[in-house]
């Protein structure tokens, strides 16, 4: 098993909560890869086996997604949920669909902020240069589905003379890359953002973060058992120490 193993916040006998680590994929794409959380999952709640709904790749072959009511990019940490049960996924698919469960990230981002907060609502279609990729500008391509983030400002200073804010995002909808996106269409991508950040990430100093600087701090929900719970994944120690050497600027 890999290294990279997720944190338990929380486990019953619906549900386990998790802290998901940077660089481990939720689940696969139906082909060989490094183990996934759904892999880790497995191993510990046999019993989650065929929990969801089957998806299949681009080539028709299944993907092994017991479990998974919602997820995490690869590159993002954090707190996620999953279901034990088919009776604890339909309960959490239906807090997702009726936007009941409530998400707060936390994120580092190029450049600076004139406002406290703000809302981007602005539709997600697919990118005219990159059919992998999601945009929220224009020219977006395919169905275009409404989103919406609210941001807030934390902190903002400069690293080695170069601006960035610290900021706290709570999306409305649960779209692909949709933090990501949005704060690319607001010009101000996210650090280490290596398919949304392009130039910007090219010519930073980035923190000095090796990783993206997107975590999932906060979760809120029912659970299937009728207690509403609020769960916290720390933010990592990276994030922590590159807020930390933000300063003002020289004046």
């Amino acid at each position: 098993m890999s290294t990279l193993e997720p944190t338990v916040l929380f486990e019953d006998s619906d549900v386990l909560v998790i802290d998901k680590p940077v660089g481990i994929a939720v689940h696969g794409d139906g082909q060989p890869s490094a183990p996934t959380v759904v892999d880790w999952l497995l191993g510990r709640a046999p019993e989650a086996r065929g929990v969801g709904e089957p998806q299949t790749n681009q080539a028709g072959e299944a993907i092994e997604r017991s479990g998974v009511v919602h997820r995490l990019d690869r590159d993002t940490s954090g707190v996620m949920v999953l279901a034990k049960t088919p009776a604890a996924y339909e309960h959490l698919k239906q807090q997702f669909h009726d936007r009941l469960a409530k998400k707060e990230y936390r994120a580092l981002v190029y450049g600076h902020l004139n406002e406290r907060w703000g809302t981007v609502d602005r539709p997600i279609g697919r990118s005219a240069k990159d059919w992998r990729l999601r945009s929220a500008q224009r020219g977006a391509k395919g169905t275009l589905r409404d989103a919406v983030t609210d941001w807030e400002l934390i902190g903002q200073g400069e690293y080695e003379t170069e601006p960035f804010a610290y900021v706290r995002l709570k999306p409305k909808t649960g779209r692909m890359h949709q933090i990501r996106v949005h704060l690319k269409a607001i010009d101000r991508p996210i650090v280490g953002d290596v398919l949304y950040a392009g130039a910007k990430r090219e010519q930073s100093n980035n923190l000095g973060l090796t990783r993206l600087a997107l975590h999932a701090h906060v979760l809120e929900l029912t659970l299937p058992s009728g207690e509403e719970q609020r769960f916290v994944a720390p933010v990592p120690p990276e994030l922590e120490q590159a807020v930390d050497e933000l300063h003002e600027p020289a004046t």
